[in-house]
């Protein structure tokens, strides 16, 4: 007579046992987020190096092919750089959600899973221009030393991890009871013997770190403010005698015949208002107390500028229009300011341009690089490495403590803001960060106009005189004519306002009195050269967008 091993009897699902899943997902996911914020908490200490977040974000803006920035910029516009911080978070709690999961088993895949990802953020903050070696290493060892803890501390408490399938098949033959044979023994798991923990002090740990991991993001951004280069920025004095010329410009603009338009934008973009482009996911805050700017590269002698070297030096005003290449037909990525610093070709003569050198290059501190023609240097446009905007010492986000200035080239070839370095090179032996990316080695702005005011879909009082009004610009050729032209009618000349140089743009005005219905309006410029822009439309990439902006308004 054979014995037959008893049926286990049906227990009630333990979610402290790995036959549930989701104590183990769980674990994974707050194990992850406690590494980065114990990440971000020790590597505000070390600022400006970024944390493991900003530095691997920053990685994926220096190596992401083409089609995945311009993916990002079509999707998310302008909140790029936001929306790619939050999905480098959100791709490291969905890989620390399946590590749990993996970890089910066996806690060593887990804790392996999060070694790897301290060394992908210590290779990234190492190699960050901001970053270091040290800073990397104690970052990545503090982040892989909590995530691990929490690992395995929260497995032990799901009970995950730890059990031992046992089956009495594979038990010596003297265990086997009479008559039992391996075939039908039953199979038994054991689970480890220390006390069961019950769900709810599962949940309240993992509570608690989650909330020890909000608490170190919060001081890690409360110790990196402290990095701020407000203060210093505001300590900074302009030269009585130059702020007086800035400020006889920027009054001059506001009293300009124009000025009172409804709707038209101003001659002088305020500092809060002027377009912000940059790749830079955090904008550095930069010591001027300890900045400096080399000149260096196809040079007779290498030049080492400090702050206050520079800013004693920065004599020369001049309003100039900026333009991002990026910019749409009838787009907002322009302004004009008034900027203030020392002539680029001043700085070259003294360091000692030599004849080959045919580019200049030049490097952001947190790694950022454009180039462009030497002779745009040198042919008598405004070029400036500037220190000053609107009679204000730089802003942050616009590249304090300077920056460069070139009229007439879009910002990606020329613009480099929080400089550290012009290297003089061949435009053969340096590509600067968007060339390689698709965009047009050479940089020079189109002439272009736009429609402020009326905006499109607008509804205008018919038979009552309208203000058509805008803006165009040419920077370092300046605007000669800008022509309106209503439905399919002639074009009419409108009346330009105050210039304030070839380098910045003119407003301008038509008085228009609509008949009822709807109305398509386009304007055109021509610059001091005699070029009319064409009327042929094509996409900002590779070298900026042309054709004329067009609105439709209804009259009635």
């Amino acid at each position: 007579m054979t014995l037959q091993a008893e049926r286990p009897q049906s227990v009630p699902a333990d979610p402290a046992r790995p036959g549930s899943w989701w104590p183990a997902a769980v674990t994974g996911l707050v194990a992850a987020a406690a590494a980065l914020g114990a990440g971000e908490l020790v590597g505000a200490f070390f600022a400006p190096s970024p944390g493991p977040v900003i530095g691997v974000a920053n990685r994926v803006i220096d190596h992401a092919p083409t089609w995945f920035v311009e993916f990002g910029k079509s999707i998310f516009g302008l909140a790029d750089k936001p929306a790619l911080i939050l999905g480098t978070i959100i791709i490291s709690l969905v890989l620390g959600f399946a590590l749990g999961i993996a970890s089910r088993q066996n806690r060593l895949v887990g804790a392996a899973g999060i070694a790897a990802f301290g060394i992908v953020g210590l290779l990234a903050v190492a190699v960050d221009p901001q970053g270091s070696v040290p800073a990397a290493i104690v970052v990545a060892l503090t982040a892989v030393a909590v995530g691990v803890g929490v690992l395995f501390r929260l497995l032990r408490l799901a009970g995950a991890g730890d059990a031992v399938a046992v089956s009495s098949a594979r038990a010596a033959a003297t265990d086997a009871g009479p008559g039992e044979t391996g075939s039908n023994a039953p199979v038994v798991t054991e689970y480890p013997t220390s006390p069961a923990v019950s769900r709810r002090s599962f949940l309240n740990w993992a509570g608690a770190a989650g909330v020890a991991t909000a608490g170190a993001v919060v001081v890690s951004r409360s110790i990196r403010s402290r990095t701020n280069v407000s203060t210093a920025r505001s300590a900074v004095t302009i030269a009585p005698e130059v702020d007086t010329r800035v400020g006889e410009i920027l009054t001059e603009a506001a009293s300009s015949e124009l000025a009172g338009t409804p709707g038209l934008t101003p001659l002088v973009i305020p500092n809060d208002e002027f377009y912000l482009i940059d790749t830079a996911l955090v904008k550095p805050q930069v010591d001027p107390g300890g900045w400096s700017m080399t000149i260096r590269g196809m040079v007779d002698r290498e030049v080492t500028l400090t702050y206050e070297e520079l800013l004693d030096r920065s004599t020369t005003v001049a309003p100039v229009t900026l333009s991002c290449v990026s910019n749409e037909i009838g787009g907002d990525l322009v302004g004009n300011a008034v900027w203030q610093g020392v002539p680029l070709v001043e700085l070259l003569d003294e360091a000692g341009a030599r004849p080959g050198a045919t580019q200049i290059a030049s490097r952001s501190v947190d790694g950022w690089t454009c180039g462009f023609p030497t002779e745009a240097a040198y042919d008598g446009r405004t070029a400036l490495v500037a220190v000053a905007m609107n009679g204000e010492p730089l802003p942050v986000a616009h590249g304090f403590p300077a920056r460069l200035v070139v009229s007439g080239l879009y910002g990606y070839v020329s613009a480099t803001k929080w400089l550290s370095e012009i290297e003089l090179t061949t435009l053969e032996d340096f590509n600067g960060y968007w060339i390689p990316r698709g965009w047009s080695k050479d940089g020079p702005v189109k002439t272009q106009s736009r429609i402020d005011t009326p905006r499109r879909g607008e509804r205008v009082q018919a038979d009552t005189p309208v203000a058509i009004a805008g803006v165009a610009w040419a920077p370092d050729t300046g605007i000669k004519v800008v022509e309106v032209q209503i439905d399919d009618g002639e074009w009419q000349q409108a009346d330009l306002g105050e210039s304030l140089g070839a380098d910045a743009w003119r407003q301008w005005v038509l008085s228009w009195t609509p008949s009822a219905g709807s109305h398509t309006i386009r304007v055109r410029a021509t610059d001091e050269s005699g070029y009319t822009q064409t009327s042929d439309r094509a996409a900002p990439a590779p070298s900026g967008a042309t054709g004329w902006h067009e609105i439709t308004v209804e009259a009635a």
